[in-house]
């Protein structure tokens, strides 16, 4: 605990009381707690005095002082005949409880809120509040009809009562019924009603940055992502004028640095990632997993695979599921059946429509690096669907992303090269430098098996370029073994796919790497490797390399 602020000599329970309550009401919680807790030090505070000191505590990362001050609250409350209000801190404590994962607990203490309000008459606002855990429950349990009920009466009193917090977080959870039924832009707009509360200052300070969290996350799962992104600028706006607060200012930092990750500045991702670990890391287990795993994406993409896997294994620690992020760094890493495995597993185990709209990628990329085209085909159709039922610009460039790999790697170049120019257009629309470079490079490949050589190298250079700027080590890495295949073919038959693979062949690499370089599967690589020796009149790979450097077709000329 930190120590308590310097007052003057003997100043009076009074005076520190008064400037605790100034410092609460200005919003600055660091110097609000101290002197509350002095103020409680000389004589006991009452309930109002310790709700407002639990505010505080919660605020600051102070957690089971939280806790305290709001028992204490409860018991004053009880003492006083205030049983309403009795109910109200009992409720808070059972919330907090339920966040912690201590279910049991909670629900003593939830149930000791209903029954000091057994004998209120009618529905008053306590029993609005206590109605937010059964949305929850049922929520969680897929028991939509139930959950959905709940809301709409925690809704109704809340209106009745006139009461903003309740009102505004059980509209909340009636848009992410929605959402969770299909409903998305609906869902989305109520979404965006709460906000308009929040933002205005209209609701309490723990509702605020509750609701703030959730609302964030909400359009995350659904990649409303230009959403996501001005909600976590005003989350940053509201936390950098409370500096000393740590409750909620550590999730921010989580979202930004996934802004920053996906806008393509990377060293501040990594950066602001780093700080969201320090922050979270005492006080929210949840958040500070988040920020590991952030930060083990973006080592992963600047090839750090060193960095990445130590993100990623203290992310695990902390009970994030590290993929598909580390099932990629696997693949990255040569390790394809690693990651296939690895994908395979986590996608099996995951029901949910949202949850596997974040895997259904990473699952197409590690398969179609396996050679499992039919597979991957499946799991990209299923990515279409989904972007269909999201009507996101995100979603449908990730299933047209996703779409164009698996065409080129069953050798339709032109329905390959549809699909990826219109995802690397919305990506750039959605200022997603990376992952349009990733689509334009794909693109690439789809021309030049085209016989577009000028085209393909035209794509390939303009995503060099980003990867570059970008420091993805890995991709340029790629792209730049891509580029030196772009001369034409001269003094013998092959084609220029098949003039690709000889020269990767020459390099070493093997049929594996060489599908993975090419968007290929290696079945297509066996045959063209078939048709190379048959031209070539060679048996084998160490002969075909040989032919290559002696008639001089290893470097573009």
């Amino acid at each position: 605990m930190d120590e308590l602020e310097p007052t003057e000599p003997g100043e009076p329970r009074a005076d520190a009381l008064a400037r605790g309550r100034e410092r609460f009401a200005s919003r600055a919680w660091a110097e609000a707690h101290r002197a509350l807790s002095l103020a409680d030090r000389a004589a006991l505070l009452e309930a109002s005095e310790l709700e407002c000191l639990a505010t505080c505590a919660y605020l600051l990362g102070r957690d089971a002082e939280y806790l305290r001050a709001l028992e204490r609250a409860y018991h004053a409350r009880l003492a006083a005949g205030e049983g309403t209000r009795a109910a109200r801190a009992a409720f808070w404590i059972g919330l907090r409880l339920l966040f912690r994962g201590e279910a049991a607990h909670a629900s003593g203490w939830l149930s000791r809120a209903e029954r000091c309000i057994e004998h209120e008459p009618g529905d008053c606002l306590e029993h609005g509040y206590l109605l937010l855990p059964r949305v929850e429950q049922d929520f969680g349990a897929g028991n939509y009809a139930s959950a959905a009920a709940s809301a709409d009466r925690a809704v109704e009193i809340a209106e009745r009562c006139d009461d903003a917090d309740l009102l505004a977080v059980a509209r909340h959870l009636q848009a992410r019924l929605h959402i969770v039924q299909g409903e998305v832009q609906r869902g989305l707009r109520v979404l965006d009603e709460v906000m308009v509360g929040a933002t205005a200052g209209e609701l309490s300070v723990i509702i605020t940055g509750l609701l703030y969290c959730s609302v964030i996350e909400c359009c995350r799962d659904v990649y409303a992502v230009e959403r996501a992104d001005e909600w976590t600028r005003a989350l940053a706006v509201w936390c950098d004028e409370q500096p000393d607060m740590v409750a909620f200012s550590g999730v921010c930092r989580v979202h930004r640095s996934e802004i920053l990750q996906r806008t393509g500045d990377w060293p501040a991702a990594v950066a602001e990632a780093r700080r969201a670990c320090e922050r979270c890391q005492p006080v929210n287990a949840q958040a500070a997993a988040a920020a590991h795993y952030q930060e083990a994406e973006v080592h992963r993409l600047r090839g750090d695979f060193v960095e990445a896997e130590r993100a990623y294994r203290e992310a695990s620690q902390l009970g994030r599921e590290p993929q598909p992020g580390l099932s990629l760094l696997r693949l990255a890493q040569g390790r394809s059946d690693a990651a296939a495995a690895a994908i395979r597993r986590v996608l099996n185990a995951t029901p949910d429509v949202l949850a596997r709209a974040k895997l259904l990628p990473a699952y197409v990329e590690i398969l179609l690096r396996g050679g499992d085209v039919p597979a991957a085909r499946e799991a990209s159709q299923e990515l279409g669907r989904l972007a269909e039922t999201f009507d996101s610009g995100v979603v449908r460039a990730m299933a047209l992303y996703a779409q164009g790999t698996v065409d080129l790697a069953e050798g339709k170049a032109e329905l390959a090269a549809s699909s990826l120019q219109q995802a690397a257009q919305l990506w750039q629309q959605t200022n997603a430098p990376h992952a349009a470079a990733c689509a334009r490079a794909a693109c690439g490949v789809a021309y030049r098996a085209l016989g577009d050589e000028e085209g393909a190298a035209l794509e390939l250079e303009a995503a060099k370029r980003v990867f570059e700027q970008l420091g993805a080590e890995p991709d340029l890495r790629r792209v730049a073994g891509l580029l030196q295949g772009t001369a034409k073919p001269d003094g013998h038959t092959l084609t220029a796919r098949e003039l690709e693979v000889l020269r990767l062949v020459a390099s070493g690499k093997s049929n594996k790497a060489i599908a993975a370089a090419l968007f290929l599967s290696e079945k297509t690589i066996e045959r063209h490797l078939s048709n190379i020796f048959c031209k070539l009149d060679v048996r084998s790979r160490t002969a075909a390399a040989a032919y290559a450097f002696e008639h001089k077709l290893l470097a573009p000329g």
